[in-house]
């Protein structure tokens, strides 16, 4: 599967943070496997456990997203993962308009782990959460450092401030899983 770096913002520069990568490692009828590796995660600052469950605002602290835009759409859904395991998927219109919570029939799987300089961040999202595919995406992530550094890491950066949104943003391409 392949693997996508990510950058940070250059109006957000991380303090320790040196690296990001966003990588499919399954994808079946049933769950799509995202892992995001953050390399330099000395200082990350880890939102405590709160039990699985939606909540918004989740990109105040670390936080993983990603963004998928049908192809020939304006309309595109996001999903904020935590590692605190609290998720959230909202469904757009177009640009940053319509928004509206997704439904989902089971919660996201969120599970962090910590080497001595490195974090890997896993998620196994309900297939029934994405939206028709093939779609455009964008794997972005919000990290958080110790001293309340922020910096927004995304595909793309097309703006003068952080935007996950932008549909420039949308580099990378999500295909349904081949049929057996």
């Amino acid at each position: 599967m392949q693997t996508h770096q990510l950058s940070a913002h250059p109006a957000h520069p991380p303090a320790r943070v040196s690296g990001i990568e966003a990588r499919v490692i399954g994808f079946d009828a049933d769950w799509l496997r995202v892992r995001w590796r953050v390399e330099g995660a000395q200082g990350l600052v880890i939102p405590p456990f709160a039990g699985r469950g939606r909540a918004d605002e989740l990109w105040q602290t670390t936080c993983f997203e990603l963004f998928l835009r049908p192809a020939g759409c304006d309309a595109y859904v996001e999903l904020n993962l935590s590692p605190s395991e609290r998720w959230a998927a909202y469904d757009f219109s177009g640009y940053r308009d319509g928004m509206a919570e997704r439904r989902a029939s089971r919660e996201p799987d969120c599970t962090m782990r910590q080497g001595s300089s490195f974090a890997i961040f896993d998620a196994a999202i309900p297939r029934d959460v994405l939206p028709v595919l093939p779609a455009a995406a964008n794997f972005a992530a919000v990290i958080e450092e110790q001293g309340g550094v922020k910096s927004f890491w995304a595909l793309a950066h097309p703006a003068a401030k952080p935007d996950f949104h932008d549909p420039a943003c949308f580099t990378a391409e999500l295909t349904p899983p081949a049929q057996p």
